[in-house]
């Protein structure tokens, strides 16, 4: 996990931490059941105090992105969280209206689109 904390930007560190490793689960970067480091360990990692990791976690957690385990920290929500899905397949409908978009530009046709799709999907299970 990589986090990057920048003093010019316009949100708080907590948020700045949050919507990183937010980014990086959807991305993939972060697997499920994956384990975060100790609030400490960030903390003192990033010269920053506990509470503000503390806070980061506390809304990762509530929005679905992370658990904690009692006794063993935080780790990542699997995928099958009914949280985490909405968001990934929030970002799927997103992606797909750019490709809409991107396709009207082409002049491409709706058959043409969903062509190119079907041939997408087969090669990205080879």
């Amino acid at each position: 996990m990589h986090i990057v904390l920048s003093n010019s930007s316009d949100l708080p560190i907590y948020a700045q931490i949050k919507e990183q490793i937010k980014a990086e689960i959807l991305s993939g970067e972060l697997c499920e059941d994956e384990m975060l480091p100790s609030l400490r360990q960030l903390a003192k990692d990033l010269k920053i105090s506990v509470l503000t990791t503390t806070r980061a976690y506390n809304e990762l957690e509530q929005e679905g992105y992370i658990t904690s385990r009692p006794g063993k920290g935080f780790f990542v929500m699997s995928s099958s969280s009914d949280l985490l899905r909405e968001q990934l397949i929030k970002e799927v409908e997103c992606n797909l209206g750019k490709a809409i978009l991107a396709s009207r530009r082409a002049s491409m046709t709706d058959d043409e689109l969903a062509k190119l799709l079907k041939l997408l999907l087969e090669v990205a299970d080879d």
